[in-house]
């Protein structure tokens, strides 16, 4: 069965993490979905993203008239700065995750098993670009929350018992969230917190 069709959509995946954000965090945000959170961050929130590529105070992505080609973040996105952006070289910005400053990191992924563990920057025998920040986010941050679909493009589940990929960190992720539902990872098991409309049952390993 194909379940990429099914449920939420990136955004709506996205407006489900904001129900984990906190006034006064400090977030970082991954490649792909996650980098959707950032539109959907109330305005009475007041919280700090944060770029591994040396940026503070990012805001959501710009409209075509706020586009500025030499403000972007570590996936080559423009974005847009908030009051109170601060700028940096990278040694102070892994100072600042590695310093457990993050409050809170959202990542996508290729798996996460029952234990926590994360998957996200290597297909054995495919080209990739690196980890990039995701192994000192993932073992610094002090909450992580992935947003990807419930399955690949084959079909396979993208939670497991056991991943069959290069980890990026050991026993890290707390909550997961898919287009079928949101899962909180805890005792060796994915306990569903919320499935998504129109979804009856979501397969889990």
């Amino acid at each position: 069965m194909d379940y990429n069709n099914l449920g939420w959509s990136r955004a709506q995946m996205a407006q489900k993490a904001v129900e984990d954000i906190e006034d006064g965090y400090s977030i970082n945000l991954g490649i792909g979905i996650p980098t959707l959170v950032a539109d959907f961050i109330p305005k009475n929130i007041r919280v700090m993203l944060q770029s591994e590529n040396g940026m503070l105070g990012m805001g959501p992505f710009p409209t075509q008239d706020q586009v500025d080609a030499d403000l972007i973040n570590a996936g080559k996105q423009t974005i847009t700065e908030s009051i109170g952006a601060s700028y940096f070289n990278s040694a102070e910005s892994f100072a600042m995750i590695r310093g457990q400053h993050i409050d809170l990191t959202i990542l996508g992924a290729m798996e996460v098993s029952a234990q926590g563990d994360l998957a996200s920057w290597m297909v054995p025998g495919k080209l990739v670009k690196g980890m990039g920040g995701a192994m000192d986010l993932v073992a610094s941050a002090k909450k992580v929350i992935v947003i990807m679909q419930h399955t690949d493009k084959k079909g396979n589940l993208k939670l497991v018992k056991q991943c069959s990929l290069p980890l990026t960190g050991p026993k890290c992720v707390s909550k997961v969230i898919t287009n079928l539902g949101v899962f909180e990872v805890k005792g060796g098991k994915f306990i569903p917190l919320e499935l998504a409309e129109g979804v009856q049952d979501a397969p889990l390993p």
